[in-house]
């Protein structure tokens, strides 16, 4: 039979990968001939190559005829033909079968290598916590502070001490290190450095970056250089603050925790507000700091539930008695910072100046008295010498004794303290239709 008139052989059909890589090039149908062998090839004649071949012919056998080559499927391998030969059928079987198995092999592979999540490797610490700032070792910061030197102490807190430190660079910064082996302390870190790292604003301390070396955790932020309100206010042989510096750092530190109640999201409750934790620069601008006893507040929630922890004298009373901690807590303690400002008081006095417990009890009936009355003399500090704006103390006052209400929703937001101390609206703003001091009433 010529091979003009014999039939088209037939083409194998090749089934596509499973997965979703993207498509191999197309290539051309690999022709397979299953009944008869190829004619002999006349030596005169010169017969293109086969697509996909690359090999030369191999030589002619002995009767003359050229030996059949099995056809390769990709990625599967045929043994060599024998007498029964392998229908199409079974050759498209044996692939597909084969092309199965191996991709269920790769499969149950790749499955059995993935680690579950509940051991999965940990991330690298700044991962975890989702910041960016920068890392320092634990040599270069020992060098920016002398070794820890108590010549550059700054303070010394419940957690760790704070150090002052000089950077390769030259940019001056605090360095905070915490106790080491403090289960505490490494709670407190982890708090800190997320929170502090997530917010930005002129009147709170910005985090340059942190330490990791074994048990060390040290956390390094800006340097603000003029100390602490309390240095200036309770500082031992501190000239008088006179009272545009007072109301100047009132206003400041009130627009950094209104950023932290109305700006962040979620908003977040500081929990340790203080003279301490507000530091000056050397225009008088403040700083609030120190973010350790921060918590985030969810908008699902109401309030959180939390052991009690900040510093006494400060402490809102429903926090104090419930351990349920909102942003009004904030409010209660920076009504306290207010109360100082204008007394020159401090919040507990040890020396037992004034017969009441605190600040705030003693402070209480003067407030409702000067508001009555415009008369600040009982409650402004002596040392001012009556050297203030009475408009600005008038403000000021008003602002104290609605942040310092028993009953905390009943106290104003931070934004609203911000423009009353401005300027902006009204101190009568903040009434919501009670007398001031008159409010005692407990509630959360």
């Amino acid at each position: 039979m010529s091979s003009a008139s014999s039939p088209p052989p037939p083409q194998v059909f090749v089934p596509e990968p499973l997965f979703s890589e993207p498509p191999p090039p197309p290539k051309a149908p690999v022709n397979v001939s299953l009944s008869t062998p190829p004619p002999p090839r006349s030596p005169s004649t010169s017969t293109p190559p086969r697509l996909g071949n690359r090999n030369p012919p191999p030589p002619a056998s002995p009767s003359g005829q050229e030996p059949t080559t099995p056809t390769m499927t990709p990625g599967f391998s045929l043994s060599p033909p024998s007498s029964s030969r392998l229908s199409t059928g079974a050759v498209v079987g044996i692939s597909i079968g084969g092309g199965v198995f191996v991709l269920t092999l790769i499969f149950f592979l790749c499955k059995k290598k993935r680690p579950r999540d509940d051991k999965a490797l940990p991330a690298p610490i700044g991962l975890v916590l989702g910041i960016h700032q920068s890392t320092f070792t634990y040599g270069e910061l020992a060098r920016a502070t002398n070794k820890f030197s108590e010549a550059n102490l700054l303070g010394e807190g419940g957690f760790g001490f704070v150090y002052k430190g000089i950077l390769n660079n030259g940019n001056e910064v605090a360095v905070k290190q915490l106790k080491v082996g403090s289960a505490q302390g490494e709670k407190e870190f982890q708090a800190e450095v997320n929170i502090i790292s997530q917010i930005h604003h002129r009147n709170l301390v910005s985090l340059v970056g942190y330490c990791i070396a074994g048990a060390q955790r040290l956390l390094v932020y800006e340097f603000v250089p003029n100390n602490t309100l309390e240095f200036h206010l309770h500082g031992k042989g501190r000239p008088t603050m006179e009272w545009s510096l007072r109301l100047k750092i009132a206003v400041s530190s009130s627009k950094g925790l209104s950023y932290l109640h109305e700006n962040c999201n979620p908003k977040i409750i500081h929990r340790d507000i203080k003279a301490a934790n507000i530091l000056i620069d050397f225009k008088f601008e403040a700083k609030v700091a120190d973010f350790g006893l921060a918590k985030i507040a969810l908008d699902t929630n109401t309030h959180v539930s939390t052991r009690v922890m900040g510093t006494f004298g400060y402490l809102a009373p429903e926090y104090a008695a419930s351990g349920k901690l909102t942003e009004k807590s904030d409010v209660y303690s920076f009504g306290v910072v207010l109360l100082e400002l204008i007394t020159g008081r401090r919040p507990v006095d040890a020396n037992n100046v004034y017969a009441d417990d605190s600040l705030v009890d003693w402070a209480r009936p003067l407030l409702v008295q000067a508001l009555e009355e415009s008369n600040f003399e009982g409650l402004a500090d002596i040392k001012l010498n009556n050297e203030y704006d009475r408009e600005e103390m008038a403000r000021m006052v008003a602002c104290a004794a609605a942040c310092v209400r028993y009953t905390a929703r009943r106290r104003p937001r931070m934004d609203q303290v911000v423009r009353v101390l401005e300027g902006n609206i009204s101190p009568s703003d903040l009434n919501q239709g009670i007398t001031p001091g008159h409010s005692n009433v407990y509630s959360s």
